[in-house]
């Protein structure tokens, strides 16, 4: 589980406890966008922006769902590298 806390108007932000291995490039992200930023940080977009970032997955949500569950203050999230089955 991931706490994350608001950012600017467009962005969750939450550390994740270690530095992982990255592959930043230049990239314009937009909502459901889920980045890794600094080695160490995970980002989720519910609007767009442009820098370095290390993709990680996309979140196929309306912006006014991905909004309505992430514009309301800080939140935790769960990432599964792994999947499930059934």
């Amino acid at each position: 589980m991931i706490q994350m806390s608001m950012y600017g108007v467009f962005e969750l932000v939450g550390p994740i406890g270690q530095s992982i291995i990255s592959h930043d490039v230049q990239t314009s992200t937009n909502y459901g966008d889920i980045v890794l930023y600094n080695e160490n940080q995970i980002v989720v977009f519910y609007g767009s922006n442009s820098r370095a970032y290390t993709r990680l997955v996309h979140v196929n949500l309306s912006q006014d769902k991905m909004r309505e569950l992430l514009d309301n203050g800080d939140v935790v999230i769960t990432l599964d590298a792994y999947g499930r089955n059934g």
